[in-house]
C-alpha cells in the first residue's frame, strides 16, 4: 500500500509540475508564434496599403478587387512632373482700368506642370520583388484564404472621401493555437498589442488608411 501511495504521489507531483510548466511556458510560446504570424500578416497588409494609395493617386479612388490592384501594379505608371512658377499680363483687368492689355501692370501668377517622363508603379513600390502577386493571400501555414478587402466611401463633415479596408480575423491567423489564449488575444486593448478581433488596414467607417497594429511592427524590415 505504501509503495502504491508513493507512486500515486509521484504521479500527482509530476502532473502538477507539468501543469505548472505549461501555465508558464504555454503563454510564452503562444506569444512567440502569435508575433511571428502577425509580422507576416502585417507585411502583406502594408503591401496592400501602399498599392491602394498608389491606385488612388492615379485613379482617384480605391479598389475592392485584388485582380484590378495587381493589374494596376503591373501596368500603371507614375508621371514624373516638374512645377514652374510663372506670371503673365492680366489682360482683362488691364483693359478694365484703361491700361495697355499687355503692359498695363496687372499680372496673374500661375504654376505650370511639365511631365518629364514616367516611372512604372511596380518599380516604384516593389523594385525587383514579385510579392505583390500573392499579397492577397493570408500568409499562415494551413490557411487557404484571402484577406477580406472592400472599397467605398465615407462622409466626414458632409464631404465624401474614398475609402478601403483590408482585414483578417485573429481566429483565422491563430486557428490552431490554444483557444483560451486566443479568446484573450481577441480582447486585447493595449498600445503594444493589436487591439480587437481583427488585424486590418484602412477603414470603411472613418477617413483612415492606416493599420491597427502598434508601431513596433513598422520597424520590421521587408
Amino acid at each position: 500500500m505504501k509503495i502504491i501511495l508513493q507512486v500515486v504521489l509521484l504521479a500527482l507531483i509530476a502532473f502538477l509540475g507539468y501543469q505548472l510548466y505549461n501555465s508558464i511556458i504555454g503563454p510564452v510560446k503562444f506569444n512567440e508564434e502569435r508575433d511571428a504570424r502577425y509580422e507576416k500578416v502585417i507585411r502583406s497588409l502594408k503591401d496592400i496599403q501602399v498599392s491602394q494609395l498608389a491606385y488612388k493617386e492615379i485613379n482617384g479612388k480605391f479598389t475592392g478587387d485584388f485582380d484590378s490592384l495587381i493589374n494596376f501594379i503591373e501596368v500603371g505608371q507614375f508621371a514624373n512632373i516638374q512645377r514652374r512658377d510663372t506670371s503673365y499680363a492680366d489682360q482683362k483687368k488691364n483693359r478694365a482700368y484703361g491700361l495697355d492689355a499687355m503692359t498695363g501692370g496687372y499680372i496673374l501668377e500661375d504654376v505650370l506642370v511639365d511631365t518629364l517622363g514616367y516611372t512604372p508603379v511596380k518599380d516604384s513600390l516593389f523594385k525587383n520583388s514579385n510579392r505583390y502577386k500573392t499579397m492577397m493571400k493570408i500568409p499562415v501555414e494551413g490557411v487557404d484564404k484571402n484577406f477580406d478587402m472592400k472599397a467605398g466611401h465615407v462622409f466626414k463633415n458632409d464631404v465624401k472621401y474614398a475609402a478601403f479596408e483590408a482585414k483578417v480575423e485573429k481566429d483565422v491567423i491563430l486557428h490552431d493555437m490554444n483557444k483560451d489564449l486566443l479568446q484573450q488575444e481577441k480582447q486585447v486593448v493595449s498600445v503594444e498589442g493589436v487591439n480587437g478581433p481583427t488585424i486590418k488596414v484602412g477603414s470603411l467607417d472613418n477617413v483612415d488608411t492606416s493599420g491597427n497594429w502598434p508601431k513596433i511592427y513598422d520597424t520590421v524590415k521587408d
